[in-house]
C-alpha cells in the first residue's frame, strides 16, 4: 500500500508541470486539472467503497487499476480541454490507496493495537509524501512528459495487479456477516457523532494544506524559495516522530484535542516567518500534532462505523479529507492576496478550527434532537 500511495503523491506537480510546460497554459489552468481530478476523487470515494463491501476488493481494485493506467497513459496525448474532461472520472475510478490500506489494517489488527497500526500507515504516508513530489518533478523535468506519465500509469497498474493478486482482507472472521444478512441503513450508522469525526478530518486536511501553501508564500515572499524542500523536509520528518509516539504510548488524546493543539499552534507562526530556519522551527510544534490527528481520524471511524460498511465510510473520510484539501488552498491563498503570508497562517488555523467547530455544533444539534425522541419513547413505554 506504501508503493500504490507513491503515485498518488506524484500526479499533483507531475500534472501541473505538464500543463504549465508541456501544454503552454498557465497555472490556474493547471489548478482546474488538479481540481477536477480532487473532486472525482472526493465523489467516487465513498461509492467505491461502498462498492468494496458490497462485491469485494478484487472487482473494484481490477477497474480501477484499468482506468488508472489507461489515463495516465494516454494524458500526455489529449489536448488540453479533453484532459479536463478526462480528470474527473480518472479520479472517481483512482486506485482507492489510503481506504484500502485503513480497511486492510482494521482486518488484520486487533482492536487494542490499531493505533499503532494506524500511527504506522500515517507515518508511511508521509515517507510517500517526501519521496513522490521530489521524484515526479526529477522525472519530468529530467525525461519526457510522455514517459513520465506513462511511468505513473505503469506504477498504478502494477501496484493495482499485486493487490489484486494478495486479496488481503478487509473483514475479520468475527466481521463476516452471514449470507443474506441485510445491509445496516445509511442514518443507522452515520451519526452526529460520526459527521463532526468527518468534518474534524476536513479541518485538519484545510489546517495542514493551508499551513503548506503560506510557508511557500512566505519563503518566496523573503527570497528564500531555494530552502524549501529542506522546509517541508522538516515539517515532515515532525509529523512522522509525532506518529511514533502517538502510535507507542498506551494511551493518546483524541481527535478533537489533538486537531484544536494542530490549528492553535500554527495560527501565531505567522510572527515568525523569517529568517528562513526560524520558519522551520516554529513550524515543527504543528507538525508534530499531524500525524497523531490522521491516525487518530482514522481510528474514530473505525470504531463508529459497523465493519459491514467500514468501506463506505473510510470512503466519507477520503472525501472529507479532499474537500478539506481542495478548499483550504484557495481560501488560504485569497488571504495571503489580500494581507501577507504571515496572515495566511492565521486563515489556516481558524478556517481549521471553523470546520471542527461546525462538526461540534452539528453533532450537538443530533444529541439534541434525539434525546426528546429517546425521552418520549421511555415515557411511552411507562
Amino acid at each position: 500500500m506504501f508503493f500504490a500511495r507513491v503515485p498518488m503523491t506524484m500526479t499533483g506537480v507531475t500534472l501541473t508541470l505538464y500543463v504549465v510546460s508541456g501544454l503552454g497554459r498557465g497555472y490556474g489552468a493547471a489548478g482546474i486539472v488538479g481540481a477536477a481530478v480532487t473532486l472525482g476523487m472526493a465523489l467516487g470515494a465513498p461509492l467505491i467503497g461502498r462498492t468494496i463491501d458490497r462485491y469485494g476488493l478484487r472487482p473494484v481494485v481490477a477497474v480501477c487499476g484499468l482506468s488508472s493506467t489507461a489515463f495516465w497513459f494516454a494524458a500526455p496525448h489529449l489536448s488540453y480541454g479533453a484532459l479536463v474532461v478526462c480528470a474527473l472520472p480518472a479520479g472517481v475510478l483512482s486506485v482507492p490507496a489510503g481506504s484500502l490500506a485503513r480497511q486492510i489494517l482494521a482486518a488484520l489488527v486487533p482492536a487494542e493495537q490499531r493505533r499503532a497500526a494506524y500511527s504506522l500507515d500515517t507515518i508511511l504516508v508521509e515517507a510517500s509524501f517526501m519521496i513522490g513530489p521530489a521524484a515526479g518533478i526529477a522525472a519530468i523535468s529530467g525525461l519526457s512528459a510522455t514517459l513520465t506519465l506513462s511511468g505513473i500509469g505503469t506504477i498504478f497498474g502494477v501496484t493495482a495487479l499485486l493487490i489484486f493478486l494478495l486479496n488481503p482482507p478487509i473483514r475479520n472472521e468475527d466481521e463476516l456477516a452471514p449470507t443474506g444478512t441485510v445491509r445496516p441503513p445509511l442514518r443507522s450508522w452515520l451519526t452526529g457523532r460520526l459527521l463532526a469525526t468527518l468534518l474534524i478530518a476536513a479541518g485538519t486536511l484545510f489546517c495542514l494544506v493551508g499551513t503548506e501553501v503560506a510557508t511557500l508564500a512566505a519563503l518566496r515572499s523573503h527570497g528564500d524559495v531555494g530552502w524549501t524542500g529542506l522546509v517541508i523536509a522538516v515539517m515532515c520528518a515532525a509529523s512522522m516522530i509525532g506518529g511514533i509516539v502517538h502510535g507507542a504510548v498506551r494511551k493518546s488524546l483524541p481527535q478533537g484535542l489533538l486537531m484544536l493543539l494542530l490549528a492553535l499552534l500554527v495560527i501565531p507562526v505567522g510572527l515568525a516567518t523569517q529568517p528562513w530556519w526560524l520558519l522551520m522551527l516554529v513550524l515543527i510544534p504543528t507538525n508534530l500534532v499531524c500525524a497523531p490527528t490522521l491516525a487518530a481520524t482514522t481510528e474514530a471511524v473505525s470504531e463508529l462505523a459497523p465493519p459491514a460498511v467500514r468501506g463506505e465510510a473510510m470512503g466519507l473520510q477520503d472525501a472529507s479529507t479532499r474537500l478539506g484539501l481542495a478548499a483550504g488552498s484557495p481560501v488560504v491563498g485569497f488571504a495571503i492576496d489580500h494581507s501577507s503570508p504571515a496572515w495566511g497562517f492565521a486563515a489556516a488555523g481558524l478556517g481549521g478550527l471553523a470546520l471542527a467547530a461546525l462538526g461540534l455544533v452539528w453533532s450537538l444539534r443530533r444529541s439534541s434532537v434525539r434525546t426528546p425522541s429517546l425521552a418520549a419513547a421511555v415515557r411511552a413505554r411507562r
